[in-house]
């Protein structure tokens, strides 16, 4: 398992855009692909998942790849967000 904890910057949080840019990145890739906040933990490639955790600006979050290709999952997905400016 591979996993990365990062911090939420944009002012709204991790709101529609960017999540669903996230999800359709987490979504490409074979093994399973998780987000915590929270205590709760959800599969990253479903967008009621990914908003149903209501991820406020200013929250870490855990992104978790499990299977054969979770080294290059969790990497994009870590370079989509920042790309898209929701994490530092």
């Amino acid at each position: 398992m591979k996993q990365i904890s990062v911090l939420i910057i944009d002012p709204v949080g991790l709101h529609a855009r960017p999540a669903t840019v996230a999800v359709n990145a987490a979504s490409k890739f074979k093994c399973e692909v998780k987000v915590s906040f929270k205590g709760r933990s959800v599969n990253m490639k479903s967008i009621m998942g990914v908003m149903s955790l209501g991820i406020p600006t200013q929250s870490e979050v855990v992104i978790s790849c499990e299977g054969e290709d979770e080294e290059v999952a969790v990497g994009t997905i870590e370079e989509v967000l920042r790309t898209q400016k929701v994490i530092a």
